[in-house]
């Protein structure tokens, strides 16, 4: 914890607040809040050269958001490259246990990161980044007029959703038990990508993705807000990881996420303060 928070105090004051988490093998956002960089992309740059490359595994969901900050941070770093790995978190962490090469990790739900850290993969408390919601992807106009969970259990509708040990499946079978209905999916599938993309394709009459999803397909769905939302808030935790051979970079990359820029583009994609 001490190397996390001095990590934040040395980056400087931010206008968003991030969450470190303090314990382990559980899905709450217990932790101690601390407040992480401002502008931390551009003043992080070393005085030294650096080069070489850093990799990033993060959530599916984290696309277009952390594709961005990628190139803010080899703007900031030229001589450095960031290459990502997209896809369900749970797919994610069985490759870093199996020993696929990575510099940090950026989950969509904290129990992923809680396997992460009892594998001893990570080098310090994660830290809590962003949160998301679901909603209920539809095609343009809702030709299938769909407003509300119970709706999808209507017969003849296709609907798929994520596999339950993703974390938008995980975070649909809690909003499924608290509107009490049971889904009946064409299909579930390995990451919150793959919902959208069978919507989008006319595979599908609806699928339960995350809002910042929704709002990133650039007006091929449309969101559809339900009550039980709120009932399955997924926060996503971020770290470095211990096999890292980039540990610096790792760190400076960590505070552009957390810090004033970072919280920026993440707030403009949707995403929540965890």
């Amino acid at each position: 914890m001490n190397r996390v928070l001095a990590v934040a105090i040395s980056i400087g004051a931010s206008t968003g607040m991030v969450a470190v988490l303090g314990g382990r093998g559980s899905s709450s956002d217990e932790g101690a809040l601390s407040t992480s960089g401002s502008n931390a992309g551009s003043s992080s740059a070393s005085s030294k050269s650096e080069s070489g490359t850093l990799t990033v595994f993060a959530a599916a969901s984290l696309k277009k958001t952390f594709t961005e900050l990628g190139k803010q941070f080899e703007t900031a770093h030229p001589g450095v490259k960031v290459t990502f790995s997209f896809a369900g978190s749970s797919d994610l962490v069985t490759q870093l246990q199996q020993g696929a090469p990575a510099d940090i990790f950026a989950s969509a739900d904290t129990k992923n990161m809680d396997k992460a850290t009892n594998d001893k993969l990570v080098a310090e408390e994660p830290t809590l980044f962003a949160s998301n919601t679901l909603q209920i992807a539809v095609p343009p106009k809702n030709p299938k007029g769909i407003n509300s969970l119970t709706d999808l259990t209507k017969p003849g509708l296709k609907v798929v959703i994520c596999a339950p040990q993703v974390p938008c499946g995980s975070a649909t079978k809690t909003v499924e038990k608290a509107a009490n209905v049971t889904l009946k999916p064409a299909s579930e599938e390995s990451s919150v990508t793959d919902v959208l993309n069978k919507v989008t394709a006319g595979e599908a009459d609806a699928g339960l993705i995350y809002r910042t999803d929704v709002a990133g397909a650039d007006g091929k769905v449309e969101g559809i807000d339900f009550a039980q939302s709120s009932e399955a808030v997924n926060k996503y935790p971020i770290a470095a990881l211990s096999s890292s051979k980039q540990a610096d970079l790792a760190k400076q990359f960590i505070a552009l996420v957390t810090g004033t820029a970072g919280q920026k583009v993440l707030a403009d994609a949707g995403f929540a303060k965890p």
